[in-house]
């Protein structure tokens, strides 16, 4: 049987059940706990957005189809991969990712709203730079609990989410100019 892991100081990490050792990643459960709730928040955000992007890729018409259809899916691309980022973040934490379209409507504070008319790029558009700054807002909040809680990595990947979603944010707002 193999024995618990050691901590620093050469002391022994309690264990749960079994050889499963408890979380003990220099991060009290506490701040695991509130990180995990927003960046839970953050992924429901970040999902709805890519949903919404894709949809207008899908669906666009008119005179701005073509680079409107590229700059989507440029966009949802770029979105899509970082969910699997934020959601292991969350499990690297001790939490369970959401993972449902109802956790995702519980948890996001993105609008789902639909555009009645395909040939209305402003109006997609215009939900999209809202997307991308409701996503720039929590992930502000995200970063501001991680970082008082010396959480380096969700720092990180939320420094790195917020260039991505700024510049999205005033791309797609210069088009409405």
């Amino acid at each position: 049987m193999a024995k618990p892991p050691k901590k620093p100081g050469g002391k022994t990490a309690a264990t749960t059940t079994g050889d499963m050792p408890q979380i003990d990643i220099g991060l009290s459960a506490g701040d695991r706990s509130k990180i995990a709730d927003g960046l839970s928040h953050f992924l429901a955000d970040s999902y709805t957005l890519y949903l919404k992007t894709h949809n207008f890729h899908w669906n666009i018409t008119g005179p701005m189809f073509n680079s409107l259809h590229v700059m989507f899916e440029g966009q949802y691309t770029e979105e899509w991969t970082a969910l699997d980022a934020i959601a292991e973040r969350i499990r690297a934490l001790g939490y369970r990712a959401p993972g449902s379209y109802a956790a995702f409507a519980r948890l996001s504070s993105i609008e789902d709203a639909e555009v009645a008319d395909d040939s209305d790029w402003r109006e997609m558009v215009r939900q999209l730079v809202l997307g991308n700054e409701a996503v720039c807002r929590t992930a502000r909040k995200v970063l501001k609990t991680a970082d008082n809680a010396g959480d380096d990595p969700t720092v990180d990947l939320m420094t790195q989410r917020l260039n991505i979603h700024e510049k999205n944010a005033w791309m797609l707002r210069s088009l409405l100019a």
